[in-house]
């Protein structure tokens, strides 16, 4: 088969069309979606593979997308070793016991395959499903700072004064931490492609909190031994912040192939300070809550700001919000692949 035109946009090649996917677009804002998860806890849903695997294809087959995302979340692993992990609906994941000392280092023991095998299994049912089209599977987990900011801080927050405290207060005892969130990462994200995922996305979501001296001491290293312990994989990674606009130039030296930009900053700036390194973005998601013209008019800025250079993976600047109509989706991606025209030759 021929590589995907979304494989070839990860590797800065020239394409047919402009390949599309959303990040979220598994689930939050599709009544099929809503209907088949019913009100159970989301972690039950993606444990239950016949399920996670419906709802990681539900989009491929409503909006024609170029890549499925797998319908799973960053605190999963950590759910499956036991530390003690709930995500609350509205709320997000919560921690029975934060990560407080260095007692709670042996709570973070290492991941093995039989912890995700329902993972596993479900990356197993999916990549069967999309041979028929040769559409990639995108595999995921989230970046040691980020995860750790969950594990410290016991739920989402808006000041991260407990994992900013910690890796003031004791950088030891943090990088500790960091070094047991890398190894997990990489026995998880390997874990995906042994089953099947072609390309790999790391959710460094909060390392928009950090300054740039922060993220270069304390975030960076951890992601980037994350993508040197993927690297003999030969897939693609792509390496993605909310809030980074001022970190791209230090995201670029983490060494994914590609890097993902919010929309705080356009996507002609993004590719200015990532460099020459493939791009994925960057659409506003608040701009698809207004109707279809306005959810074109605005994929139109972006691809007017993406140019003509290869290497560009059309995105929303983060998660499908659930408010969305999917028509607009719909319509977002056939005007992408009519009219984006960065790498088509």
């Amino acid at each position: 088969m021929n590589d995907p035109v979304f494989l070839k946009a990860c590797r800065g090649q020239s394409v047919e069309h402009v390949p599309v996917w959303f990040m979220r677009q598994a689930g939050r804002s599709l009544p099929e979606y809503r209907a088949l998860r019913g009100t159970g806890s989301i972690l039950d849903a993606i444990a239950d593979p016949a399920i996670a695997s419906e709802v990681t294809m539900q989009p491929v087959r409503r909006y024609g997308v170029d890549a499925a995302i797998l319908f799973s979340d960053i605190v999963v692993p950590y759910h499956a070793i036991g530390f003690g992990v709930d995500v609350v609906p509205g709320r997000g994941p919560v921690i029975a016991s934060p990560f407080a000392s260095a007692a709670d280092l042996s709570r973070l023991r290492t991941l093995t395959a039989l912890d995700v095998a329902q993972v596993t299994e479900t990356v197993d049912l999916v990549v069967k499903e999309l041979e028929a089209t040769n559409t990639p599977l995108i595999g995921f987990a989230g970046a040691p700072f980020t995860v750790a900011s969950y594990l410290v801080e016991g739920a989402p927050t808006r000041d991260f004064a407990l994992i900013k405290g910690l890796m003031h207060q004791d950088p030891a005892l943090f990088g500790r931490l960091m070094d047991r969130l890398v190894e997990i990462t990489i026995s998880f994200l390997r874990l995906q492609v042994a089953h099947g995922a072609r390309a790999l996305q790391i959710f460094d979501s909060w390392a928009g909190a950090l300054t740039r001296d922060e993220y270069q001491r304390f975030a960076l290293p951890a992601t980037s031994q994350v993508i040197d312990g993927l690297i003999d994989l030969g897939v693609p990674t792509i390496l993605f912040g909310v809030g980074t606009g001022e970190l791209l130039d230090l995201m670029t030296t983490a060494g994914s192939t590609v890097v993902g930009i919010d929309w705080h900053v356009d996507l002609d700036e993004g590719r200015r300070r990532v460099g020459h390194k493939p791009v994925q973005g960057n659409l506003d998601p608040a701009r698809c809550l207004s109707g279809e013209a306005l959810g074109v008019e605005a994929a139109r800025e972006v691809i007017a700001r993406a140019g003509s250079d290869p290497g560009h993976i059309f995105n929303l600047g983060h998660g499908v919000l659930p408010e969305t109509d999917p028509a607009v989706l719909e319509a977002v991606v056939r005007v992408v692949h009519d009219e984006g025209k960065a790498g088509v030759r």
